[in-house]
């Protein structure tokens, strides 16, 4: 029998070199679903996996799991080790300390709410007395709001309701880590936007380490307490929601994660030792960037790069240029929609199109000649 080591750690779950691969296709190469992702979640800690269809996202959660075996690399949570290639390790699903709650939320049909949510006590790692069981669900039933349904059939229950009989049902396991796959996405707009809310209320109320999988941007801002952004079953960056979004490691990670404009261009001045400003030479002309991720080596002037501005880091004012500045450019109003708040516009320097968020009271019609001031501080240079 092997002894299970635990050692001493702050994180709920670590992960250190995963890979996994599929079955070679017709071209005979294997399908690489993830490789080298590396992250250790804190105690307690809100994790979101974001990224495209395929990107590996829902591959790592199953390797969490114990759904999936990986080729390579080490999990562990809370200090036990649950998987690891080089020692042959494999905990089962069943004894992994995880509660998961997959994208159709597993409600039993022919079961009522009450005997959905008693399940895990009753057939789980820990099962419980008839009268405790009882006490546990009623009392969890409560608290997602769920009490007045406890003798209805799950399946008269509407999407939302399901979503909190599936979470209610994961607590009741007390699990040390939650799973969620995508949870949310079979719900409409609206739906999904009150329940986010909800679910990261209870996550904070009782406190368990919680991984979350989504593809939805807005989602993963909203929710989370760490992103892991992925692409192409690698790791673009890891940060929080302001990191993810505000200061953006490479280009993926830019036009994935919110609306940007991306300029191509050339490094002017080269970026040395404590360097805080770059500029950039672009088809709109010079452009200041006082933002950028410090790439792995310093780029020499002339070296490819992307400007990265936000829509909502440009500013427009009616009429041409009337000072001198940094990143002020003569541009003409292509589109404009009124919002209400605020007017989209598209605006063109040159023959370069950018999207901005202009005044909703901005006095100015399609072909009328605009200033656009691009905000240094919140201008990115991008090299990868």
């Amino acid at each position: 029998m092997t002894v299970q080591k635990t050692v001493s750690s702050d994180h709920s779950v670590e992960i250190t070199g995963l890979e996994k691969r599929y079955a070679p296709q017709r071209s005979g190469e294997s399908s690489r679903g993830i490789e080298d992702v590396t992250f250790a979640v804190p105690r307690s800690e809100f994790l979101t996996l974001l990224g495209p269809s395929g990107c590996g996202k829902s591959t790592t959660l199953r390797c969490l799991a114990g759904l999936e075996t990986a080729d390579r690399g080490t999990i562990s949570m809370n200090g036990r080790p649950m998987f690891s290639a080089v020692d042959g390790q494999n905990v089962s699903p069943e004894r992994r300390p995880i509660a998961m709650v997959p994208q159709s939320y597993g409600i039993w049909p022919h079961m009522k709410v009450f005997d959905n949510a008693a399940f895990p006590l009753r057939y789980g790692r820990t099962t419980y007395s008839k009268a405790e069981t009882q006490q546990r669900v009623l009392a969890m039933l409560e608290q997602v709001g769920l009490t007045e349904y406890a003798d209805r059939w799950s399946t008269q229950l509407s999407g939302g309701q399901q979503q909190r009989l599936a979470l209610a049902r994961a607590l009741l396991c007390e699990p040390e880590v939650l799973l969620l796959d995508e949870p949310l996405s079979n719900l409409d707009a609206k739906l999904r936007s009150s329940l986010r809310a909800e679910l990261r209320s209870f996550q904070q109320k009782f406190g368990v380490t919680t991984i979350y999988v989504t593809h939805d941007q807005g989602e993963a801002l909203a929710m989370s307490d760490t992103i892991v952004v992925m692409n192409q079953g690698r790791i673009e960056q890891i940060g929080s929601p302001n990191d993810i979004y505000d200061s953006p490691a490479s280009r993926f990670v830019a036009d994935f994660v919110g609306s940007a404009n991306l300029v191509p261009g050339v490094t002017e001045t080269a970026v040395g030792p404590g360097a805080r400003v770059v500029e950039a030479k672009t088809a709109v002309g010079v452009v200041r960037c006082e933002r950028f991720t410090s790439p792995a080596t310093p780029p020499t002037a002339g070296q490819e790069l992307f400007v990265c501005i936000r829509p909502e880091n440009i500013r427009v004012v009616a009429g041409a240029p009337e000072s001198e500045g940094p990143n002020r450019f003569s541009a003409r109003i292509l589109s404009s929609e009124y919002l209400g708040d605020r007017q989209e516009v598209v605006v063109t320097v040159g023959d370069t199109p950018l999207r901005a968020h202009a005044d909703a009271h901005l006095d100015a019609r399609p072909g009328d000649e605009v200033t656009a001031v691009l905000d240094p501080l919140w201008t990115i240079a991008l090299w990868s």
